[in-house]
C-alpha cells in the first residue's frame, strides 16, 4: 500500500513530493500557530486606549464575554449531547474552567465540543495511517495502537491544557498579590472605601497582572450588583484557590466582623505576604545549584570522561590488536 502512494505521488508531484507536502504541511502549522501567538490577554496599551475612548475596564471586559457568547451560538442547538447531566460533574468542570480563566457560562460545552472533535479527528487521522501507510506484516496490536492513541490523545489533550492554564493563572495571581495589597493599602489610607480601592488596583494593575485585575472587578461588580461583601470575598476565595488569597479574605471579613481597622489589618497582612515572595524567592535560589548539578552531571561529565580516558583506552586497543597481545 505505501509503494502505492508513493507512485501515486511521484506520478502528480515528482519525485520530490514527500517534500512539497512536508512544506504545505509546515506552513498549515505557521498560519494556525500565527494567530494562537499573536493573541494577548491584556496589552500595556489597552489602558491608555480604553481611557481616550472612555470605556472603563468593566466594559471591555462585557464586551469580551459578549462577543465570546455570540461565538458559542452555534453550540446551543447541540446543549444535551455536549452539556453533563451530572450537576456535580458539571460544577467541577465549571470550577476548573473560571479557576483557568474562562468564566463565561458557555465554557464547559466549549470544553466538551473541542474534546469530541480533537479526538474524532485524531482518531480518524490514526485509522487513514494504519490503513494506508502500515504493512501486511505490521502486528495487530501495533495498528490499534496506532488508531487509537491520537484518538485518546485528542480527547485528554484539553483536559491537559486546561490544567496547565489553571497553574500558571494561579502563579500570576500569587506573584502579583503583594503588589496589589501594597496599592490597596495606599488607596484605603488616601481615605478611599475598599470598594473604591479594590477598582483603583484592577484598573492599574491590569497591564501587569491581568489575572488578578480580573479577579478585583469581579469583586467590585458583584459589590455593586447588591451582593454580600463576605459571600463576594469566598467566592473570589474559590475561584483563586490560593492560600493566600484565602488568608486574605478571612482577614478582611474578620475585620469587618470585630470593627477593627481595615488599613492595620492591610499593612501588617501586606508586610507578611512580601516576607513570603522574599522566602519564595530565596527557595527557588537554593534548589537552582542541585538542578544545575544534574545538568553537569549529564552534560560535562561524559564528555571530559571520553576526552580524559578516550586516547588511552584507544593506545592499549591499539597495542593489543597490533601485536597481538602482551
Amino acid at each position: 500500500m505505501q509503494d502505492v502512494l508513493n507512485s501515486i505521488m511521484e506520478t502528480f508531484l515528482g519525485p520530490d513530493g514527500m517534500i512539497y507536502i512536508a512544506g504545505v504541511a509546515g506552513v498549515l502549522l505557521v498560519a494556525i500557530g500565527i494567530p494562537i501567538i499573536l493573541v494577548k490577554k491584556s496589552e500595556p496599551l489597552d489602558r491608555i486606549t480604553r481611557e481616550r475612548k472612555g470605556i472603563t475596564l468593566a466594559d471591555a471586559e462585557g464586551e469580551q464575554l459578549s462577543k465570546h457568547g455570540d461565538r458559542n451560538q452555534k453550540l446551543a442547538k447541540y446543549a444535551q449531547y455536549l452539556d453533563p447531566q451530572d450537576e456535580e460533574e458539571m460544577s467541577k468542570k465549571r470550577k476548573m474552567l473560571v479557576r483557568a480563566g474562562y468564566p463565561h457560562k458557555d465554557a464547559v460545552r466549549t470544553l466538551q465540543a473541542t474534546q469530541i472533535l480533537l479526538g474524532v479527528g485524531l482518531l480518524a487521522l490514526g485509522a487513514v495511517y494504519t490503513l494506508f501507510l502500515t504493512t501486511d506484516e505490521t502486528p495487530f496490536y501495533h495498528k490499534v495502537l496506532f488508531t487509537m492513541i491520537p484518538g485518546l490523545a485528542g480527547y485528554y489533550l484539553p483536559n491537559y491544557w486546561v490544567n496547565k492554564r489553571v497553574a500558571k493563572r494561579q502563579e500570576d495571581i500569587q506573584d502579583g498579590f503583594p503588589d496589589a495589597l501594597d496599592l490597596l493599602l495606599v488607596c484605603v489610607e488616601a481615605g478611599q472605601s475598599l470598594d473604591q480601592s479594590i477598582i483603583r488596583v484592577a484598573t492599574e494593575i491590569e497591564p501587569s497582572y491581568p489575572a488578578l485585575a480580573g479577579e478585583f472587578l469581579m469583586v467590585a461588580q458583584e459589590i455593586k450588583a447588591g451582593k454580600d461583601k463576605p459571600d463576594v470575598l469566598r467566592s473570589m476565595a474559590d475561584r483563586c484557590d490560593i492560600k493566600d488569597i484565602t488568608s486574605f479574605v478571612t482577614v478582611l471579613i474578620q475585620s469587618a466582623t470585630f470593627g477593627t481597622s481595615i488599613a492595620d489589618a492591610l499593612r501588617v497582612y501586606a508586610a507578611e505576604m512580601r516576607d513570603k515572595r522574599v522566602m519564595r524567592a530565596e527557595e527557588k535560589a537554593n534548589v537552582l545549584p542541585t538542578k544545575l548539578t544534574v545538568g553537569t552531571m549529564m552534560f560535562c561529565v561524559p564528555p571530559l570522561l571520553i576526552i580524559l580516558i578516550g586516547p588511552s583506552l584507544h593506545g592499549i586497543a591499539e597495542a593489543l590488536s597490533g601485536n597481538g597481545g602482551f
